[in-house]
C-alpha cells in the first residue's frame, strides 16, 4: 500500500527524533536540519541509514546531500557563491528542493538552509513513487 504525504511526514519525523534527539514538536516541515534541529555532518549518515531502513529504499548519500560535490568544483563556486552553472547543477541534483529563495543570494554558507524536513519528505516521496 502506498503511503500518503502525512504518513511519510510522520515517519520522517520519527527518524529525525531518533537520529537527532530532538522533540517531535521541533520537527516541522520548514525546520532546517542543521540550523533548527542541530544536525552535524555525521548525523547525515545516520539519517540516510534510518530513512533507508524505515522506508525500504536505497539512498546514495550524494543523492540526498549533493552539496559536497558541488563545493569542490570551481565551475560551480566563485567568491563564495554558486555560479549560474552551479545553481543549474544544484537544481538538477535536488529536484525535490525549492531553491527559489536561495537563488536570489546563492551564498554557499546558506546551502545548509536548503536541507529542511519538507525537503526530506519530498525526496522520500519521489523515491517511493519511483520504486
Amino acid at each position: 500500500m502506498a503511503m500518503d504525504r502525512v504518513q511519510v511526514m510522520e515517519q520522517v519525523k520519527t527518524v529525525m527524533v531518533d537520529a537527532l534527539g530532538v522533540d517531535d514538536d521541533e520537527v516541522k516541515p520548514e525546520a532546517t536540519l542543521m540550523g533548527d534541529l542541530g544536525a552535524e555532518s555525521i548525523d547525515f549518515l545516520d539519517i540516510v541509514f534510518r530513512l533507508e531502513k524505515t522506508f525500504g529504499i536505497k539512498i546514495p548519500r550524494e543523492e540526498l546531500f549533493p552539496a559536497e560535490s558541488l563545493m569542490s568544483n570551481p565551475e560551480f563556486v566563485s567568491n563564495g557563491k554558486l555560479t549560474a552553472k552551479g545553481l543549474a547543477e544544484l537544481r538538477a541534483k535536488m529536484p525535490h528542493t525549492d531553491t527559489s529563495e536561495f537563488a536570489k543570494d546563492p551564498d554557499v554558507s546558506k546551502l545548509g538552509d536548503l536541507f529542511t524536513v519538507d525537503m526530506i519528505v519530498n525526496f522520500v516521496e519521489s523515491k517511493l513513487k519511483a520504486a
